[in-house]
């Protein structure tokens, strides 16, 4: 996103709480860009990286809170409090966070985009653990929540739906290696488009939609990008017509 949004023409702040992944990011897009680390379920961080874009640039036209964890993946009755705790911290607790402190940088412009990544697991059961389920579809919840309000002033507040995706963290899920997106990509490379996860850079490119002028009256929606994940879950053949 950030790679995308800055050739575009963005001036970028990168936000992490990885400080040395954020620099590296941030090196290679040059004085167009400021890495930030940020632990997104804390409030004085996340409040000092958007005042550090206002600062360095001289207003914040879009957010993307995009941080996320898979967290604990077993049994309910197995979960641990803390591990729930965990992935709502940063899933959820980290869009309020920068959409609050976001919002009050844009109501005083009178305009903004704010973009909060969700997941297909926040639509349907079964496609994640239960607290990250849970956390994303409160994102969902959250979006057309703050839409209905700052429509008001301008603000448009959506949601990205992205089903499986080729990061660090499906490689994690799928191999137990988070360095293992290459392989990743090369199993899934020969499926066809809408059978395989999908790129970074096509969710990278929804959230420059919805950041971009063509979406100027699109708010409180949820912008699914999952190949059809969603809408054929359960499913586990494809329908057949039926004889003439």
């Amino acid at each position: 996103m950030a790679r995308l949004f800055a050739a575009e023409g963005a001036r970028v702040v990168v936000a992490d709480i990885d400080q040395d992944r954020a620099r590296n990011v941030a090196d290679g897009l040059g004085d167009t860009a400021l890495p930030v680390r940020t632990d997104v379920g804390d409030e004085a961080d996340v409040e000092a990286a958007i005042a550090a874009a206002v600062e360095h640039f001289g207003r914040l036209d879009c957010i993307v809170n995009n941080a996320g964890i898979y967290g604990w993946d077993g049994a309910i009755d197995d979960t641990p409090a803390e591990a729930f705790d965990d992935a709502v911290r940063v899933i959820l607790r980290g869009a309020f966070l920068g959409t609050k402190h976001a919002a009050r940088v844009m109501r005083r412009q009178r305009s903004g985009r704010i973009i909060s990544t969700a997941s297909v697991a926040g639509l349907a059961g079964g496609l994640g653990p239960h607290a990250y389920s849970a956390a994303k579809a409160g994102v969902i919840g959250l979006t057309r929540s703050v839409a209905a309000e700052l429509k008001h002033f301008g603000i448009t507040v959506n949601a990205i739906v992205p089903g499986g995706t080729i990061t660090p963290m499906l490689a994690e899920v799928a191999l137990g290696d988070r360095a293992a997106v290459d392989r990743i990509e090369a199993k899934l490379e020969s499926r066809p488009s809408l059978e395989r996860p999908a790129l970074p850079d096509e969710i990278a490119q929804a959230a420059l939609w919805l950041a971009g002028p063509h979406a100027a009256h699109v708010t409180g929606h949820t912008l699914v990008v999952d190949g059809g994940t969603s809408s054929a879950w359960g499913r586990e053949t494809a329908p057949t017509r039926p004889s003439p």
